[in-house]
């Protein structure tokens, strides 16, 4: 039996436990005459959502970046899929090619019409390579900002879904100006007259995340992570060595949980995913971003644009921002 969010190739250490008992469950109910253990796979099937909650709710940060970096994870092909009616898909920058690690396109979110953004990692080795493995290259960013600027045009919301590593690094993608793409992104995001909500739907690493995520409101699901830099990054320039010990104590002290970035004032709201993560239920976990979204742009396109505009600026400018009483030290 394929179990909804089971990949016989990966398995996370800390759910072995929960996959024991998936195969004695399938086990018993393969068996001829499965209705007379009917009762034994009902005592195992919750003694595994017991284990799966309680699992589930004590993730520490590590962990959770693995999570967000399962392989069945839903990405932003899947979230288009599950919510989006009559998508159309924009391709280019206009000035080097496509990239397929953004994808940009109209479509409608509920009864919303809307531009959709959203990094891709890909499925299959093939995809991956193409995709870059969601590290877009300059013309992602100038194709995302490009097609936002058409957004703003016919006064279309924006939704951007966040899910990379960060940019890619490669002489090619610094040769066409990376930074200054991304750069030009921040700068420009900040100011479009037209409601911008982002969603970090797994990795969100550095600027590569950052570059279509400027936005008015800024959500995560419960096992994304967003920071500065990975785990894996921070462990090598501190510690000089990644592994799991190093791995570990990074993505704790970097705060990249979804809970921290909350607590941190960096993002707006956390969106619970179905338990066992996003990968158990990708069409659960989209019904929750898809109510999330639209909530939020009712919320935004009741807001001037000069309104919208100062408000964002603001956000982003009191981030960091800290009192410290006259005498203390």
């Amino acid at each position: 039996m394929q179990r909804p969010g089971y990949s016989a190739t990966y398995v996370l250490d800390f759910e072995q436990p929960i996959v024991e008992i998936e195969k004695q469950i399938d086990a018993l109910a393969e068996l001829p005459n499965a209705e007379r253990f009917d009762a034994e796979i009902r005592k195992l099937e919750e003694t595994r959502k017991g284990i799966l909650e309680k699992t589930y709710a004590s993730l520490s940060a590590w962990q959770t970046v693995r999570v967000a970096r399962h392989p069945l994870r839903p990405q932003t092909s899947d979230y288009i899929q599950h919510m989006c009616r009559d998508f159309c898909e924009l391709h280019g920058d206009r000035r080097f090619g496509d990239d397929p690690a953004i994808i940009t396109g109209f479509g409608r979110i509920g009864s919303m019409k809307a531009l959709i953004i959203g990094q891709q990692k890909g499925k299959t080795v093939a995809e991956k390579v193409a995709c870059h493995f969601g590290c877009a290259h300059p013309e992602g960013y100038r194709k995302a900002l490009l097609k936002m600027k058409l957004a703003e045009k016919f006064g279309l919301p924006i939704v951007t879904f966040v899910d990379t590593l960060g940019a890619y690094p490669g002489i090619g993608s610094e040769q066409r100006g990376q930074a200054q793409a991304i750069a030009e992104n921040l700068f420009e995001m900040s100011r479009l007259r037209t409601p911008i909500v982002s969603v970090v739907i797994g990795e969100g690493g550095s600027g590569g995340a950052l570059g279509i995520a400027v936005a008015d409101r800024v959500a995560m699901l419960e096992h994304a992570w967003y920071s500065v830099i990975s785990p894996e990054g921070c462990a090598a320039i501190l510690w000089k060595e990644a592994n799991e010990q190093t791995n570990t104590r990074a993505a704790e002290q970097l705060a990249l949980t979804a809970r921290r970035n909350l607590e941190n004032g960096l993002i707006d709201d956390v969106i619970t995913e179905p338990v066992g993560g996003a990968h158990r239920d990708p069409k659960a976990t989209a019904e929750r971003v898809q109510t999330w979204i639209l909530d939020r742009l009712r919320e935004l396109t009741r807001i001037n644009p000069e309104t919208l505009v100062r408000q964002r600026y603001e956000k982003f400018r009191a981030m960091g921002a800290f009192s410290r009483k006259i005498g203390s030290t």
